[in-house]
C-alpha cells in the first residue's frame, strides 16, 4: 500500500469527476439556450459583415466603371491630339 501513488489517483478521480459534471453543464437547458442565443449573434453579425461586404463590392465596381471611362476619355483626347498634329504637319507641308 506504500507504494500506491494516491495523489495521482486522488488527482485522476478529480478529474473524471469534474469532467462528468462538465459535460452535465454542457448539455443542460441554460446552456443549449446560452448556446442559441450566441449562435443567433453570431448570425446577425455575419449579416451585417455581408451587407457590408455587399456595399463595399457595388462602390469598388462604381470605381472601377468610372476609372475605366477616365481613361478612355483620355485615349480620345490623346488620339484627338496625335490627329490635330498630324493635321498641322499636312498643312504646314502643303503651304511649302
Amino acid at each position: 500500500m506504500k507504494n500506491i501513488p494516491w495523489k495521482k489517483i486522488g488527482l485522476f478521480a478529480g478529474g473524471v469527476l469534474f469532467g462528468t459534471a462538465g459535460v452535465r453543464v454542457l448539455s443542460s437547458k441554460d446552456a443549449k439556450k446560452c448556446y442559441t442565443h450566441a449562435t443567433a449573434a453570431v448570425l446577425r453579425a455575419k449579416s451585417d459583415v455581408m451587407a457590408t461586404a455587399t456595399k463595399v463590392r457595388e462602390n469598388c465596381d462604381d470605381i472601377l466603371a468610372d476609372a475605366k471611362e477616365i481613361n478612355e476619355q483620355r485615349a480620345l483626347a490623346e488620339e484627338a491630339a496625335v490627329i490635330a498634329d498630324e493635321c498641322e504637319e499636312i498643312a504646314d507641308t502643303s503651304e511649302e
